[in-house]
């Protein structure tokens, strides 16, 4: 019984993560496109080194996210996880926040179900 709790536990942090990703990194995305009227990824991405602070975060969010990517592709793989690629343009279109705990969800109910 305390591995269904664990299990359960797991999913439920992954889900929260999840969503908290998504709304957290797309409020201030709301707010970069109500500053500059549209979407500019080039400005996005000047505006998110134009610190050193900010540079760090975004230095740090890239490593992260690459190896992660590297991880998801060979496990998703490993476990017959179709579509893998989607948490790549997930990671991209909407926020690795979101995509990570999406796959990792995903992949949990891949492994209890197997």
């Amino acid at each position: 019984m305390a591995g269904v709790v664990d299990d359960l536990g797991v999913r439920y942090v992954y889900v929260v993560l999840m969503v908290a990703g998504l709304v957290a990194t797309w409020w201030f995305n709301l707010e970069f496109i109500r500053a500059h009227g549209v979407f500019s990824g080039a400005t996005f991405v000047a505006e998110a080194c134009t610190t050193p602070a900010s540079r760090s975060i975004t230095v740090d969010i890239l490593i992260a996210s690459i190896a992660w990517m590297a991880f998801m592709v060979t496990e998703a793989r490993r476990l017959g996880m179709r579509h893998w690629w989607i948490y790549i343009v997930l990671t991209f279109g909407v926020a690795f926040a979101f995509a990570c705990p999406l796959f990792f969800f995903m992949r949990e109910r891949r492994l209890r179900a197997a």
